[in-house]
């Protein structure tokens, strides 16, 4: 599979300008909008909670032993006058139709009551799939612990999962379900800008010389105005805007604002899964003088098992014999050498010249970067 990977990687990688000057050229001149690289400080999704049933499942719900399940039940049904005694409820109730579920949502800004929002719900207990299940009203907490929207409808599962436990087929995770629009917001949680003394917008990744053209670019669109707001560069995360108190177009400049086009310089970095095997390094990443040697060296270690069969009428007894051979592989040292601020590409194709697999590149990546040679950051996830 790695082996299969890695040229798929490496022929990216290498499809790239013929020449570093186009290249220095096209990242010296970046263009992105401000809405692209910042938000604005408190204009955020807030994540919701709750927990619930699903009923109406095909005897594919949670079985006998999921007590929490049977709880819930006869919780909710004592609410609509419905008693169970309490002998009964563990040792009678079956609920192989029910299912216990969390449901989550995200609560978008500026939410107002009556808006609707898509939801997740998953199961807590062992329940074999929510395929054709209703979840039942289920109120959605926030870190607040209050009550911000409520969930109820259809789900619709993407996967199945059909046949008994020693002859079953399943397809994705049918334990997880969505219900489109199943949502709906209950409180409102919507930020009035008219009562911000000032404007803080905040970068996606921490930079100061993002920030400060940041900066630049809001205060020359706003320059020619009496009462401009003045931006300033607080940190290398955070650009704050003034004077905007009271005012009642905090929305037209702030659409103004993030419409803006700002030049940026793309951050060298290498991210590498070693779940995976995959690669991804941006070309503007730079090398320093470097010799690497690489080699494999595998030992194998066998065990084969016979049986020693007497000689007829010896009176002998059959013997079991065990034997163990040990076999080394020393492949030949690879060595690959990059002068001062060789670039990626040139880095790849010298490991695809020695025939390195992904694995290999990401054991040499972080040996360069620990040596000091690697002018970029190395992210392994």
């Amino acid at each position: 599979m790695l082996r299969w990977l890695f040229p798929v990687v490496l022929s990216a990688l290498i499809a790239w300008p013929a020449t570093a000057q186009v290249a220095a050229a096209e990242s010296e001149n970046h263009k992105v909008l401000i809405r692209d690289v910042a938000s604005v400080e408190g204009i955020r999704d807030n994540s919701l909670i709750g927990y619930g049933l699903v009923v109406g499942l095909k005897g594919t719900g949670d079985k006998q032993q999921t007590y929490f399940t049977i709880q819930t039940l006869a919780s909710i049904l004592a609410r609509m006058g419905v008693e169970i005694p309490p002998s009964v409820l563990q040792s009678t109730v079956q609920v192989k139709n029910v299912a216990a579920v969390f449901v989550t949502a995200r609560l978008p800004p500026f939410a107002r009551p009556g808006m609707q929002l898509d939801v997740m719900v998953s199961s807590v207990g062992d329940a074999r799939s929510l395929e054709g299940g209703t979840l039942l009203l289920t109120p959605l907490y926030a870190a607040d612990g209050q009550v911000y929207a409520a969930a109820q409808g259809p789900l619709a599962v993407g996967g199945y999962s059909v046949g008994s436990a020693a002859n079953s087929k399943q397809v994705n995770h049918p334990t997880v379900g969505r219900i489109p629009s199943g949502g709906l917001v209950e409180r409102d949680s919507s930020l009035d800008l008219t009562k911000m003394g000032n404007v803080s917008l905040l970068l996606n990744d921490a930079n100061f010389t993002t920030a400060e053209a940041v900066a630049a670019a809001i205060n020359h669109e706003l320059s020619a105005a009496a009462s401009a707001p003045a931006a300033t560069a607080v940190d290398s995360r955070r650009v704050e805007i003034k004077g905007v108190a009271g005012k009642n177009d905090v929305p037209a400049l702030l659409a103004r604002v993030e419409n803006l086009e700002i030049s940026v310089k793309r951050k060298a970095k290498v991210v590498v899964n070693e779940r995976t095997g995959t690669v991804v390094m941006g070309q503007d990443v730079r090398l320093g003088a470097v010799s690497i040697l690489h080699g494999t060296f595998s030992i194998e270690v066998s065990t084969t098992h016979s049986v020693s069969q007497p000689a007829p009428l010896s009176n002998g007894q059959t013997e079991v014999t065990t034997d163990t051979r040990v076999s080394t592989t020393e492949a030949p040292a690879r060595n690959l050498e990059l002068s001062e601020g060789a670039s990626v590409e040139e880095l790849v194709k010298r490991m695809q010249a020695i025939g390195a697999t992904a694995r290999d590149v990401i054991s040499i990546l972080q040996a360069i970067k620990a040596a000091g040679a690697l002018e970029a950051d190395l992210e392994v996830i």
